[in-house]
């Protein structure tokens, strides 16, 4: 049950922003604001997959990059299903997330992206709240693989 609250929560926390900002643009808001010297939100549309990566103009393309990432989802929830805790923890926040985005793929068409990180003229790529979680998600995967791997080295 933790595991389908995380996920819900992390699909509306990222819906929230998204729409306000949506909202915000629909009245008429130009959606540019400095918010620190590093960090801005700027509004975009992406038709790629995470961070903008393999943006696609063709519509079949951008069909199939859906579907193969609902299928991924799916896989996703299967490994949630058979996971121990804190995998299953981890899988939630990447399942959360990839679900925000896909609702948007289907939806708009496109991912908004508006979470501007940027040190001087250098700006990393725009990402959303689903984003977060889905990178975090993936990186605490990757942590505890490595760690696992050093653990069974140091006992052989």
């Amino acid at each position: 049950m933790k595991k389908i609250i995380i996920i819900l929560t992390i699909f509306f926390l990222d819906r929230i922003t998204k729409i306000y900002l949506i909202n915000l643009q629909t009245e008429g808001t130009d959606i540019d604001f400095y918010i620190y010297p590093f960090l801005n939100f700027y509004l975009v549309w992406n038709t790629g997959i995470g961070f903008g990566l393999a943006s696609l103009e063709t519509n079949i393309y951008y069909h199939i990059l859906t579907s193969i990432i609902a299928i991924i989802n799916i896989g996703l929830i299967y490994l949630l299903i058979k996971s121990k805790k804190v995998y299953a923890y981890l899988i939630a926040m990447v399942i959360g997330g990839s679900l925000g985005n896909l609702f948007d793929r289907i939806y708009y068409y496109a991912v908004p992206d508006f979470i501007d990180l940027h040190l001087g003229n250098y700006h990393w790529f725009i990402f959303n709240v689903a984003d977060i979680f889905i990178t975090v998600g993936i990186i605490g995967l990757i942590v505890i693989e490595i760690l696992k791997k050093e653990k069974i080295s140091k006992d052989a």
